[in-house]
This record gives structure tokens, C-alpha cells and sequence, in this order.
């Protein structure tokens, strides 16, 4: 198979993305289903987490096992700093914009009746475009990493694990769509086309992009700081999205399509587990 063919597929994988997207366009959703979005979405970011601390961590533990010092401390500072600066970082960013949107309401609020009508509409649609456009960032640096995978299977011509590893990630790619557009859901904005075409190329593109460095980069070193900015900006996500769940106030609700995500997660992710990822 060629490059080109790898890099086809690759994109393919990351693309499949747009399946879960459209979901974002549904037309007065209830409360129920709105709870039940941002519940299974929490889910599904909670399998990421995990999905990728876990390969991230992969080669410190390796290199504990194998008494390789230099090894451990220095991947080990790579995904602490790639930790520190996905959740930490996100956390100012939206203090930053948070202060923003402070000052720019009394602007907003000049003349009779803007205060109640345009200004919080606008103020709450920009939070959930936020929320989504942070959830598909911390998605394409994971789905970067995945695409590096893929790519570095490819280039140790390790054909039908890379051809596994495409079909793997784009069913897992198919779920995540779904967790972007949750919070646009979750508050009633209903996005555009175009704004679900720009969703799915941060979030899936980069599996396309890392599928062509992976060919030519084989770097351990990249792929963590990868998989740590990744898991951090999406630990973030996650607390965002516990914080709009407990205002529901549908605890049984939120706690099945919760545990719901989880197994989604997991059966998505099952056929790169069987090819040994």
C-alpha cells in the first residue's frame, strides 16, 4: 500500500467525525435529551482521558521497567508539561475570556431593552461555541497523535496494523463528533453547516495531518507532549461539562448516559485494542 493510500485512509479516519456532528443541528431538543447529550458526551471525554493518559504513559512505564532513568524523567517532564499547559492553560484562557465578556456587556446593554434581549443570549451562545470549539482542540491534539500512530505503523511497514488502527479510529472519531456539539446542545444553540464544517477540521483533520508526519517522524518525545496536551485540554472540558450536568438536576439521568459514553467508548475503541495499539 502506498503513502498516498495511508494517507487517504488516515484521512478518512479523522473525517468520520462529521457522522456524530449533525446531531448539534436537532430542532428544540427537550430537557431530558439535552441532559442526556451532555451526559453521554461527558462520558465518552471521561473514555478519552483515559484512552490517552494511558498512552501516553505507556513509554515512561517501559522505560521504569527497563531502569532507563534518563528515559523516565525525561518523557515523564514531557507529559507533565503537556498536562500542565491542556488543563492549566485552558483554565486562564477562559478566566481571559471570561473578563472579556464582563466588559464588553455594559456596551452591549446601551440603549432601552438590549440588556435583556441581546446581551445574556448572545453572552450564553458565545460560552457553548467556546466549550465546543475547546472540546474539538483537545480532540485534534489527541486525534494528532493518533494519526502519528498510524503513520508511524505505515513507515515500519507494519501494513495491517495501520489499516486496523484506521478502522479503529474512525468508528472512536464517529463518537467524538458527538461529544463537540453536546454543549451547543446542551444550551439550545443550534450551530450552522459551516460552523460544523470548521468543528470537524480542527477535530478530525489533525489525524490526516499526523498520518503524513508519522510517515516521515517517527518521535516518542512529539507523540507525548501530543498526548498530554490532549488529556489536559480535555480533563478541562470534562469539569465544564460535570458543572452544566449538575445544574440539570437529573442525577439518574446524567449518571446512566454517563456510564452510557463510557461503554461507547470502550466498544468503539475495542477493534484498536485487538490489533495490540
Amino acid at each position: 500500500m502506498s503513502s498516498s493510500q495511508i494517507a487517504l485512509l488516515g484521512a478518512i479516519a479523522g473525517f468520520t467525525i462529521y457522522l456524530g456532528l449533525p446531531i448539534g443541528r436537532l430542532r428544540r431538543p427537550t430537557p431530558r435529551l439535552k441532559a442526556g447529550l451532555n451526559a453521554t458526551a461527558i462520558g465518552i471525554l471521561i473514555f478519552l482521558v483515559w484512552d490517552v493518559l494511558s498512552h501516553a504513559w505507556e513509554p515512561v512505564d517501559s522505560a521504569l521497567g527497563d531502569h532507563h532513568w534518563g528515559s523516565v524523567a525525561a518523557n515523564g517532564l514531557v507529559l507533565v508539561l503537556g498536562l500542565t499547559v491542556g488543563l492549566a492553560g485552558l483554565v486562564h484562557y477562559d478566566a481571559w475570556t471570561a473578563r472579556r465578556r464582563k466588559a464588553a456587556v455594559p456596551a452591549a446593554s446601551d440603549g432601552p431593552g438590549a440588556v435583556s434581549v441581546a446581551g445574556p443570549a448572545r453572552t450564553s451562545r458565545s460560552q457553548a461555541g467556546e466549550l465546543a470549539l475547546m472540546i474539538a482542540t483537545g480532540i485534534g491534539l489527541h486525534n494528532f497523535a493518533e494519526g502519528l500512530a498510524i503513520g508511524n505503523s505505515a513507515a515500519k511497514g507494519e501494513i495491517s496494523l495501520a489499516v486496523l488502527l484506521i478502522i479503529g479510529f474512525g468508528l472512536h472519531n464517529a463518537t467524538e463528533g458527538f461529544g463537540i456539539v453536546a454543549p451547543l446542545a446542551a444550551e439550545g444553540e443550534r450551530p450552522s453547516w459551516l460552523t460544523l464544517l470548521w468543528l470537524g477540521l480542527i477535530g478530525g483533520g489533525p489525524t490526516f495531518a499526523g498520518t503524513l508526519v508519522g510517515q516521515h517522524l517517527v518521535n516518542e518525545t512529539l507523540s507525548i507532549a501530543f498526548l498530554g496536551l490532549a488529556a489536559g485540554s480535555i480533563l478541562y472540558v470534562v469539569i465544564e461539562l460535570l458543572s452544566v450536568a449538575r445544574k440539570t438536576g437529573r442525577k439518574e439521568l446524567t449518571t446512566w448516559c454517563i456510564l452510557l459514553g463510557l461503554v461507547l467508548g470502550f466498544a468503539t475503541d475495542a477493534i484498536v485494542t485487538a490489533a495490540g495499539a
